[in-house]
């Protein structure tokens, strides 16, 4: 098993962000991962960490595909790519409804067919092998409906990729999306993910390598776990109760949440309707205090330095390939990459 650090950059000066990354490539650590919502991109970090180090990978986790046509999605993948070195992975992920139609005015509906066309285009264009059409029933390339020149030809990019097989990852949640993972991606990137509860959670994945004919080792498991560092364990499961609170109990009408989906599928069926309920009546504190200590434990890092690292060597016999700290605490990081 190997270790990731998620950046969680929130547009701070890069003389905040610099040294953990630097600290991080010097240590060996595999790789380094941004991430976007609805303030800083995903991709303009990577830039400058490409320039600055040598050795780390550099991933997406995730670039929102309603922010991106393919096409240019793909455009960025070949420059980090060679910008890199060759160390850069693609991750993938459409976002929530609340963020693609609030922030980037664009309809969150039909998201496995969405995914699979974005995937289908991007790859064509990064392996460059001939002009790229494509005739979904989401994207066509090139464009042919309403407002159409009807001019258009199939274009094949300008740049030879230093790659063209550039590792494509998906952030995944619920059933189908991770499914539809275990079919078509290099890697999952997800977001609960408990050795304990691993049978269950990759049953969807490994029905869609299944599908797909594929084997096992073909897509890396990659959890993103958040982290609080803390004298006691019981300050660090506190500090994190208010997220996964509000991950797992949230609920809007006519949307669908798949953390919710998830904690069921790990037995906490019972405190995940207990959480909805609570927060659905406006008893939020109530809500946070209800957060399984375990369900905290299972899928975070939470305590003292010496609990957590613990806790990061019992994920080794788990089928994660890599294992992303959402953190920054460079001792912390330091302990981790040892223990591996």
């Amino acid at each position: 098993m190997r270790l990731g650090l998620a950046l969680g950059y929130g547009g701070e000066p890069i003389e905040q962000v610099l040294p953990i990354v630097e600290r991080a490539e010097q240590i060996g650590v595999d790789s380094v991962w941004s991430v976007e919502e609805y303030g800083p991109d995903a991709v303009s970090v990577l830039g400058y960490l490409a320039a600055r180090t040598r050795r780390i990978a550099l991933g997406t986790a995730i670039m929102q595909i309603p922010a991106r046509t393919p096409a240019a999605t793909a455009m960025t993948a070949m420059t980090l790519d060679m910008l890199s070195g060759g160390r850069f992975r693609l991750g993938l992920g459409l976002s929530v409804p609340w963020i693609v139609e609030g922030w980037h005015g664009r309809p969150y509906n039909r998201p496995l067919q969405r995914t699979r066309e974005y995937v289908d285009i991007v790859r064509k264009v990064i392996t460059r092998t001939e002009r790229v059409s494509y005739d979904g029933e989401i994207y066509q390339l090139p464009y042919r409906g309403p407002g159409s020149s009807g001019q258009a030809r199939p274009v094949k990019s300008e740049m030879t990729p230093l790659r063209s097989d550039i590792p494509l990852y998906l952030g995944a949640i619920g059933p189908r999306s991770v499914a539809l993972t275990g079919e078509i991606a290099d890697g999952w990137l997800s977001g609960l993910y408990a050795p304990e509860h691993e049978a269950a959670l990759t049953r969807p994945l490994d029905e869609g390598l299944a599908r797909a004919g594929r084997a096992p080792d073909e897509v890396r498991i990659c959890p993103i776990l958040y982290v609080a560092r803390a004298d006691t364990v019981e300050e660090g499961r506190d500090e994190l109760r208010p997220l996964f609170a509000h991950l797992i109990g949230a609920v809007g009408p006519g949307i669908r949440n798949t953390y919710f989906d998830v904690a069921c599928q790990m037995g906490y069926e019972g405190p995940a309707h207990d959480l909805r309920t609570l927060l659905a009546d406006g008893r939020k504190s109530e809500a946070v205090a209800a957060v399984p200590d375990t369900l905290i434990d299972q899928v975070a890092l939470a305590g003292p330095l010496p609990a957590i690292i613990d806790r990061i060597i019992a994920w080794k016999d788990s089928r994660v390939d890599t294992l992303i700290l959402l953190d920054r605490d460079i001792e912390l990081l330091e302990a981790a990459q040892a223990a591996l």
